[in-house]
């Protein structure tokens, strides 16, 4: 029998819902014991990292109720390797995805999250996925980088600079295949000090463009972009997020759209920044009054 689920279990899983302790083999959702380590979790051991499962051996009884076992004794501090997760995106269902797939295989990534939708969609389910991974095994300490073709696969201008802010605030490091940011880059490197001005630029010019089109529409009595969205509530919960630190991206999904045709559906970053830039704005003019 190999002994492979046994360096496994030498490392507490880093997936939130498992977080099964070292010593015990990762559980399901339902508390049952999972047929198969998870890969966060098994991506641990750079002998396995390659690996696209490693299956739970019959004597922990897979399938069975899952309860903890001994812990093992440590075995030190060996270095648990370097994760790289993979990400590749086309724009419409008729482009096709092999050549980023070719290239991401060809760097020896062997966990690729993929999608084939918009930049302009508001949300990007395997990107998000990607990004969770990211975080949670680099929570457990591990080192982890985001492998993308492309940096434009990710997003452009404001998009792309909101995801290097999130990746830096995990300490995820990114690498892109080809294009103009070609090469591996450290969440402390000059790429994402680049990503975070572009960031500021990018936000100034959305502030100016929105604060001229909102005095042009008060002008004629009107409302325009996302501002018949939001509403003191969304606000207040706001900016009780944003002194947690969240990104915007974050912020935006934890508020909900309470009237109108979008009710129900999350407000874009965009309107979310716009809502925190308006009410920083009146609280400063209100204070030097």
């Amino acid at each position: 029998m190999s002994d492979d689920f046994k360096r496994v279990e030498a490392h507490d899983c880093p997936m939130s819902t498992c977080a099964a302790p070292a010593g015990s083999p990762c559980r399901t959702g339902k508390g049952k014991v999972a047929i198969q380590y998870h890969t966060a979790r098994f991506r641990l051991v750079p002998q396995l990292a390659k690996a696209l499962n490693v299956p739970t051996p019959a004597i922990r009884r897979p399938g069975s109720v899952w309860t903890e076992l001994p812990r093992p004794a440590s075995t030190g501090t060996a270095s648990a390797g370097h994760v790289r997760l993979g990400y590749a995106r086309a724009s419409t269902a008729r482009q096709s995805l092999d050549a980023q797939l070719d290239s991401l295989a060809e760097a020896g990534v062997t966990r690729v999250f993929s999608e084939k939708i918009s930049t302009r969609a508001t949300r990007r389910p395997e990107l998000e996925a990607a990004v969770k991974l990211t975080r949670e095994i680099r929570s457990s300490g591990v080192a982890v980088t985001l492998v993308v073709h492309e940096h434009k696969r990710l997003g452009r201008g404001i998009e792309l600079a909101m995801l290097a802010e999130e990746l830096k605030a995990s300490d995820v490091g990114l690498e892109f295949l080809t294009g103009e940011l070609k090469g591996s880059h450290d969440p402390s490197g000059i790429v994402f000090t680049v990503l975070a001005a572009m960031s500021g630029m990018e936000r100034e010019y959305i502030r100016d463009r929105t604060l001229e089109g909102h005095e042009s529409a008060r002008k004629r009595g009107k409302t325009i972009g996302g501002a018949g969205v939001t509403d003191d509530s969304m606000l207040s919960m706001a900016l009780h997020l944003r002194g947690q630190e969240m990104s915007l991206r974050d912020i935006a999904k934890r508020l909900v759209i309470t009237t109108g045709a979008k009710k129900g559906q999350h407000p874009s970053p965009a309107t979310v920044m716009r809502m925190l830039r308006e009410h920083d704005e009146q609280a400063v003019t209100a204070a030097g009054a």
